[in-house]
C-alpha cells in the first residue's frame, strides 16, 4: 500500500473533518462551560465602613484594601441546541465554521498520518490467507499510529481549539486569529515554539485511545457482520460499523478530550502563573470545582460529532479505495 494508504486516509479525513466541523466547535464550547478566571479583588474604602470603625475624624485618610469577591454561582449548563443558537445569535452563522482552516490542516497532518500508518501495519501484520488481524493487534496498531499522528498534528490542534473557543471570550480578550497560519505565527512570537505542543501529552493519549478504539472497532465489527452473514459488504455494513465505532471512540476519549481542550485553551500571561500546571492539575481542579461528570461535558456533541464523523470517514474511505484500487 505505502503512500496510497496515506492518500486514501487523508482525503477521507479532510472530508469528514470539514463536514462535521460545526459539531466539533459546539463540543469545544460545551467542554469549556464552567471554566472561569479567578475572582478579582474588590476595593473597599474606609468611608464605606460604618463610622464607628473609621479613624481620624472628618479629615481621615482613605484606607483601601482588597477583599475577594464571593464566588459567583455557576450558570446553568446549556445544551447542544442552546449553545448552537447562542453562537448563531451572538456571532452569526459563519461562526460555526470558526477554525475550519485549522481543522483542514489538522486532518492533513494528524489523520493522514494515523490512517496511513494504521493501514501499513494492518497490511504487514494481517494473516496472509484470511486477511484478518486479531483484535489485540489492531488495538496495538491503533495506539502506535494515533500517538505518532498526534505528535505531528499538535500545532494545528492547538490552533483549532483556540480559534473555536475565541468567540466565547469578551471582545477585549479575544485573540482574533485571521487563520491557522496567523494563529501559529502569533503563538510562536508571543508564547514561544513550545506553545505549539502545549497539551501534547494529552493529545497523544487521546489520539491513541481514539485511533485504537475507532479503527480497531470498525474493522472488528465489520468483520463480525460479514462473518455472521448479517449483511453483505456494502454501504449498510459500512454505516453500521462506523457508527458503532464512533460511539466506542466517544466514550473512551471524552474525559481526556475535556482536559486537553482546557489546557490548550488556557491563557498564559507574562509574569503570571498559568491556570493549570499540567494535565493532572487541570483534571483535579475540574473535578473539585465541577464534579466528576464534568469530564463528560460535551458528550452529546462529542457523540453527535463522532458518529457522523466516523460514518463519513469510513464511507468516504471505502469509496476512495474503490476509485484508487487500480493505482
Amino acid at each position: 500500500m505505502g503512500i496510497k494508504g496515506f492518500v486514501e486516509g487523508g482525503i477521507a479525513s479532510i472530508v469528514a473533518g470539514s463536514t462535521t466541523h460545526p459539531l466539533d466547535l459546539l463540543k469545544v464550547r460545551m467542554q469549556l462551560q464552567g471554566e472561569s478566571p479567578a475572582p478579582a479583588p474588590l476595593p473597599v474604602h474606609a468611608h464605606s465602613i460604618r463610622p464607628a470603625f473609621q479613624y481620624g475624624g472628618p479629615h481621615h485618610h482613605t484606607i483601601t484594601h482588597a477583599l475577594p469577591l464571593p464566588p459567583a454561582a455557576a450558570p446553568p449548563r446549556a445544551g447542544l441546541v442552546t449553545v448552537g443558537m447562542k453562537i448563531v445569535q451572538q456571532e452569526g452563522a459563519a461562526a460555526l465554521f470558526s477554525g475550519i482552516s485549522a481543522t483542514v490542516l489538522r486532518q492533513t497532518l494528524y489523520s493522514t498520518t494515523r490512517m496511513g500508518l494504521y493501514d501499513m501495519m494492518k497490511q504487514k501484520w494481517s494473516d496472509p490467507h484470511t486477511g484478518n488481524l486479531p483484535l489485540g493487534t489492531k488495538i496495538t496498531a491503533g495506539l502506535i499510529a494515533g500517538g505518532i499522528g498526534a505528535a505531528v498534528g499538535n500545532p494545528a490542534d492547538v490552533a483549532m481549539v483556540r480559534m473555536q473557543a475565541d468567540g466565547r471570550l469578551p471582545p477585549s480578550e479575544r485573540r482574533n486569529y485571521r487563520g491557522v497560519t496567523d494563529a501559529i505565527g502569533r503563538m510562536v512570537r508571543s508564547e514561544g515554539v513550545g506553545s505549539l505542543w502545549r497539551g501534547s501529552s494529552l493529545t497523544v493519549n487521546r489520539a491513541m485511545l481514539v485511533t485504537a478504539s475507532q479503527l480497531a472497532s470498525y474493522d472488528q465489527i465489520k468483520e463480525t457482520i460479514l462473518e455472521k452473514g448479517v449483511m453483505r459488504d456494502g454501504l449498510g455494513t459500512h454505516v453500521a460499523s462506523s457508527f458503532a465505532a464512533g460511539f466506542v471512540a466517544a466514550v473512551v476519549s471524552n474525559p481526556v478530550d475535556v482536559i486537553k481542550t482546557r489546557v490548550m485553551n488556557m491563557r498564559v500571561e507574562p509574569g503570571e502563573a498559568p491556570p493549570y500546571t499540567g494535565a493532572l492539575d487541570c483534571a483535579v481542579k475540574t473535578v473539585r470545582s465541577e464534579g466528576p461528570m464534568a469530564l463528560y461535558k460535551g458528550f452529546v456533541p462529542t457523540i453527535s460529532r463522532q458518529g457522523p464523523f466516523t460514518v463519513v470517514l469510513f464511507v468516504t474511505l471505502e469509496q476512495v479505495r474503490k476509485l484508487l484500487k487500480d493505482f
